[in-house]
């Protein structure tokens, strides 16, 4: 079955490539607006030797990773608490529920006004995209831990943290990961958003320098490091993660 999807996948990319290649030789559109894929991997061939996509990788996963981390921490408390404490879930519950509505990208405003234009600023557009996703999930699985676990814990002398810590946490650990999943593509989005804006090192700000310099070239090749960035993270480090809470939890056929 692995060697079907792999065959499936590897006919779809080149099948794609294809009709991208004949599309760039019809000349439908000038060669600066609809480059042919030679070219964007040109531009990615230059982009890598020069440093310019490396510089630009390493700066936005630098704050990738500080904004997600930080956005970790708290949704998980958050959604712990807002799960445990009904006046909590009454109260900040409601307007944890309103602001998950709203798209990531309406806090950059806010962040420009509050902090400027500062890592700061991207930071919180990075938290704020990922704090309410996680801490969304966090809640639903902690109100959907098994009474029963929690009668049997209790008969047992599990009061306080090591309630939390050794059922209430385990048994919400599946929608912990599915939040933490959703958070990260939030985050990378508001991340790529905040750095078009904010002219700093990044991936965001070479998307920007694409368009002004009227380089699509530059433009496609930036879009598929940020991909390929994306499925490597699901691939490496989500997909292993859910295939153990999977097997751990007996929910591999």
């Amino acid at each position: 079955m692995e060697i079907r999807k792999v065959i499936r996948t590897l006919g779809f990319l080149i099948a794609l490539l294809a009709v991208w290649q004949s599309l760039a030789i019809l000349e439908v559109y000038p060669e600066y607006i609809f480059p042919s894929p030679l070219g964007v991997l040109q531009t990615l061939a230059r982009g890598f030797q020069n440093g310019r996509f490396v510089i630009g990788i390493a700066s936005s996963m630098q704050r990738i990773l500080i904004g997600f981390g930080i956005s970790a921490i708290l949704g998980v408390a958050f959604g712990l608490a807002l799960g445990r404490q009904r006046w909590l879930n009454d109260t900040l519950g409601a307007l944890v529920l309103g602001l998950q509505t709203l798209p990531s990208i309406c806090w950059l405003p806010i962040a420009l006004l509050w902090f400027g234009l500062s890592e700061t600023a991207i930071l919180f557009v990075v938290v704020m995209g990922a704090l309410l996703a996680i801490t969304t999930a966090t809640e639903a699985g902690v109100k959907n831990t098994p009474p029963l676990y929690l009668r049997a814990a209790r008969n047992l002398g599990a009061r306080g943290w090591k309630l939390y810590a050794l059922v209430i946490l385990p048994a919400a650990l599946p929608s912990i990961l599915t939040g933490m999943k959703l958070g990260w593509s939030f985050a990378w989005r508001s991340l790529m958003a905040a750095e078009l804006l904010y002219v700093s090192l990044g991936l965001g700000q070479l998307l920007t320098m694409g368009r002004e310099l009227n380089d699509m070239s530059q433009v496609i090749a930036v879009m598929i490091v940020i991909i390929a960035i994306g499925l490597l993270v699901d691939r490496a480090v989500f997909a292993p993660l859910e295939s153990r809470v999977r097997e751990r939890w007996g929910l591999n056929s």
